[in-house]
């Protein structure tokens, strides 16, 4: 059994905004995907971060998760900032139930556990305290309560990490609430998405302050999620 994350897969089976428009890397990606996830097993586990299909409704996205839960793997999905599906967590595990789709699981206000591996994780978001309005900043405290309901679901798991669509940290920008309470509760590695093409570069990976960062959008990982753990 084997633990993968990988973000962005930016579906449109059901809809009029595939990827393969914008060229470059993003050509044929369905396929890629495809072929990407051919070192997946049944029974490992995915974490998906995030801007998962274009649909506006269950129903609109429907496609795209049965294309998603046809994959191998168990998998465990965030929320992006395009997932414009997302509803209730009764309403999406119910609908998913209602049309045979097996392997999709929520990462939202919970955890889940690989082993004594404790996998934790919310959307996140951007925030700039100098400019934000009343709003983002009520959204921005949401993710914050969300992060911490998450990570103390944990308890005392042997490891802790987290998954994040947005990252909490690039070039120019630190997301300084988020990146505390990832040390505070000892996460040892945090994975993101939503960066692409050029925006690649802003990405900051590594280890700082006892976190190591790793950002897994689709585009960046050539389509095939990346193993975290054997």
């Amino acid at each position: 059994m084997a633990l993968y994350a990988i973000g962005d897969t930016h579906l449109s089976l059901g809809g009029s905004k595939p990827m393969d428009v914008f060229g470059g890397a993003w050509d044929n990606y369905v396929e890629k995907l495809r072929q990407g996830f051919s070192a997946v097993e049944k029974e490992d586990v995915v974490v998906l971060c995030g801007d998962l299909s274009w649909g506006m409704s269950l129903e609109e996205a429907l496609p795209d998760f049965t294309f998603l839960d046809a994959l191998p793997g168990t998998k465990y999905i965030l929320k992006g900032n395009h997932d414009y599906w997302w509803t209730t967590a009764n309403k999406m595990r119910t609908f998913w139930a209602d049309h045979g789709l097996t392997t999709l699981n929520l990462l939202h206000n919970n955890c889940a556990f690989y082993g004594e591996v404790a996998l934790c994780g919310t959307r996140g978001w951007f925030f700039d305290p100098q400019s934000a309005a009343a709003e983002t900043d009520k959204v921005y405290r949401r993710e914050l309560i969300r992060l911490e309901c998450s990570l103390r679901a944990a308890g005392e798991a042997g490891e802790k990490l987290v998954f994040l669509h947005y990252p909490p940290k690039y070039q120019g920008y630190v997301c300084q609430d988020i990146i505390d309470l990832l040390e505070k509760y000892h996460v040892s590695r945090c994975f993101y998405g939503h960066l692409h093409g050029p925006a690649h570069k802003l990405a900051i990976q590594g280890e700082a302050g006892g976190v190591d960062y790793r950002m897994v959008s689709a585009d960046y990982l050539g389509f095939a999620p990346e193993k975290i753990l054997d």
